[in-house]
């Protein structure tokens, strides 16, 4: 498969309110006075990084080893960054990694780096949507939306304002739902409500970890035109991980291949941004030759790690 290939110019359950905190708690407007063009560190970086769980005693797995990336900071744009393959293959511990979020962070090897720090822990440029609907209970849609501009101690009409904004944004209605509860919402409508907390804060970062992946097909196209709208508005660097071929290709100006038994990369495919919604696109003949090519490429990973497993037993 060519990275030449191109697009066209054509047109769970609910996790605890612990877990909504931490994930909020990275969600944090990013500084202003972005360094000039030339001095900008990547966006993204690691630097030979493998991770080891239980390390020293029977259980000691391997999750990644010697991965390295970098993923450069584009100047008023951003870029999407598709990571694709099996399961097992490490595709949410590198996420996590640069979340900050333990028991993945910290790297075992290597260094792990955004906006050129070493990253400690969760931070303010980041934030994160995982594929569970996180969200408070007994907050209303209003209020998880603009809960992480509380925590920072905007005003209360002042997020109202900004909450309504970006409730509109992501497809709800601000008169009809901001006032619903989590148990209210369909699963499309809470990952809508997921996806407007993260960005009202418009982090420099932005960490999606199969959050399409409970939705119905309809549904989850939608969502993707959804997500490729709103990053042009906020142009931000996203990191998506996906298990769905047809998802990071539409999705990717970047897609990363990843092997499993170690976790590593073993592809890189660059193409051009999305230029029309996710039905019209797929049926375009350059984006079914990169499907048709990336799914006998997982396939020959997924028969590789099972032919590998075989021998060791």
């Amino acid at each position: 498969m060519s990275a030449d290939s191109g697009r066209t110019d054509a047109g769970g359950p609910q996790a605890a309110a612990q877990d909504v905190a931490q994930d909020v708690a990275q969600d944090v407007a990013a500084p202003t006075g972005a360094a000039p063009a030339a001095a900008r560190p990547p966006a993204i970086e690691f630097r030979h990084v493998t991770k080891v769980y239980g390390e020293g005693t029977p259980r000691q797995y391997i999750a990644i080893s010697d991965v390295s990336f970098t993923i450069e900071d584009v100047v008023d744009h951003g870029e999407i960054c598709s990571f694709l393959g099996p399961s097992g293959c490490g595709k949410s511990t590198v996420l996590r990694l640069v979340a900050g979020l333990e028991p993945q962070h910290p790297p075992s090897i290597g260094r792990v780096t955004v906006l050129g720090h070493e990253v400690a822990g969760p931070g303010a440029d980041r934030g994160m949507v995982f594929q569970d609907y996180t969200s408070f209970d007994n907050r209303t849609v209003l209020d998880n939306v603009t809960f992480g501009l509380e925590c920072r101690g905007m005003p209360r009409r002042e997020r109202h304002a900004l909450g309504l904004e970006w409730i509109a944004k992501v497809g709800l209605d601000p008169r009809r739902d901001a006032r619903k509860y989590p148990h209210e919402l369909s699963g499309g409508m809470r990952q809508r409500v997921a996806i407007a907390r993260t960005l009202i804060l418009r982090p420099r970062i932005i960490l999606m970890d199969e959050p399409f992946g409970a939705l119905d097909p309809a549904t989850r196209l939608d969502m993707q035109d959804l997500l490729v709208k709103l990053w042009r508005d906020v142009e931000a660097t996203v990191l998506f991980v996906t298990h769905s071929v047809e998802e990071a290709v539409y999705l990717g100006d970047r897609v990363f291949v990843m092997a499993t038994t170690p976790g590593r990369i073993v592809g890189d495919l660059r193409l051009p941004p999305a230029s029309a919604p996710a039905r019209e696109i797929q049926s375009q003949p350059w984006f079914r030759d990169n499907v048709r090519s990336l799914h006998e490429q997982i396939e020959r990973i997924e028969s590789d790690a099972k032919r590998l497993n075989g021998g060791a037993a």
